[in-house]
């Protein structure tokens, strides 16, 4: 319990050495991180449309392509390798001439089932709010159009197109988010660096320091005698000795 207590007593006394340096890391980090995130990072849009499958095209589905669903989940899953795949992206490019490869757009849609229903989003994210709006329509319209070859079946209904809202707001980057961690790993990394500054410095500080280098007991220490309490000393000591007429060298 003893070193238990000395070592928490060392960790708290090399924290409070370190303080000032763990307190400019730690707010130099955050400060940086707000100015890069306000200032450098461009701003990140997204729409999202979403399209029903109709459950009366789910048999006609398993029994046209010869396999056997368990649930709707499976069957959609189709639909959203379909959905992101570059027979129907190279079509939206095509049709609004948009200037990107199909691998960038495939990285900026999102298509996701929302939960067990049978409603499938589409989720667009652009730096123009209005291109992340046009692109999530075109794909769902492309999309139905397209199914009904590919597959053979007309189920898909676009259930909610996306619109423009009046304040788009951006989903990314989020400052408050990005100096919170900032903070966070500023302030890790400060103390991890106090920490390691402390371990790398091998000068002799105190007696502990002596009996840890020598291996050998300290039999005595001689304190340092501040200036102030020296001259106070001394005056005392001429004035006593004036007194009595005696001359004191000190």
């Amino acid at each position: 319990m003893e070193e238990e207590t000395i070592s928490l007593r060392e960790l708290f006394a090399v924290l409070r050495k370190r303080l000032s340096m763990i307190v400019i890391v730690t707010v130099l980090a955050t400060v940086v991180s707000g100015i890069v995130s306000y200032s450098f990072l461009k701003p990140v849009y997204q729409a999202s449309t979403q399209i029903l499958v109709s459950q009366a095209a789910a048999g006609s589905l398993a029994s046209i392509a010869g396999m056997s669903f368990d649930n709707d989940a499976k069957y959609i899953e189709t639909y959203n390798v379909i959905l992101k795949s570059p027979y129907i992206l190279d079509q939206v490019i095509e049709e609004l001439d948009l200037d990107t490869s199909v691998q960038n757009l495939n990285s900026h849609v999102n298509v996701t089932q929302e939960g067990d229903s049978q409603v499938v989003s589409i989720a667009v994210q652009n730096e123009n709010p209005a291109k992340a709006v046009t692109i999530a329509n075109e794909i769902a319209k492309v999309f139905q159009r397209e199914i009904s070859a590919l597959m053979m079946i007309d189920n898909i209904h676009i259930l909610t197109p996306a619109e423009m809202p009046e304040n788009p707001t951006p989903i990314k980057p989020q400052p408050m988010l990005n100096m919170a961690i900032a903070l966070v790993v500023g302030l890790m990394a400060s103390v991890g660096i106090a920490f390691l500054l402390e371990y790398l410095d091998n000068t002799i500080k105190d007696e502990q320091d002596i009996e840890k280098l020598l291996g050998l007991p300290v039999l005595g220490v001689v304190n340092t005698i501040e200036l102030e309490n020296q001259k106070g000393m001394t005056n005392k000591s001429s004035m006593i000795n004036n007194k009595r007429g005696a001359k004191v060298e000190v």
